[in-house]
């Protein structure tokens, strides 16, 4: 089961006492700030956690799995994410 935004909502009125409205306007403003970071193209770091990188894919060939038809698929960007060492040990039980 995922970790929804609401769940994060409720989990820090509970451990931290917050009133709903303001846990909810943290988490609001806390994902605000990293969408507009990874908007303008930087990388955002949080320790313990993990990295979120923007990086550019240029245009290339693609093909529609269904008909077969081959397509150009335009330059874009996308966000990665890379887990850190601490986050990825914790995972495998270490």
């Amino acid at each position: 089961m995922a970790l929804t935004k609401a769940a994060i909502v409720d989990l820090m009125t509970d451990e931290l006492g917050l009133p709903r409205n303001k846990s909810s306007e943290v988490v609001e403003s806390l994902l605000e700030i990293i969408k507009s970071a990874l908007e303008s193209g930087d990388d955002v770091l949080v320790s313990g956690f993990g990295k979120f990188c923007v990086k550019d894919k240029r245009e290339r060939r693609g093909r529609n799995p269904a008909t077969g038809e081959d397509k150009i698929l335009r330059a874009r960007r996308v966000v990665t994410f890379r887990c850190s060492g601490k986050l990825r040990d914790r995972i495998n039980g270490g």
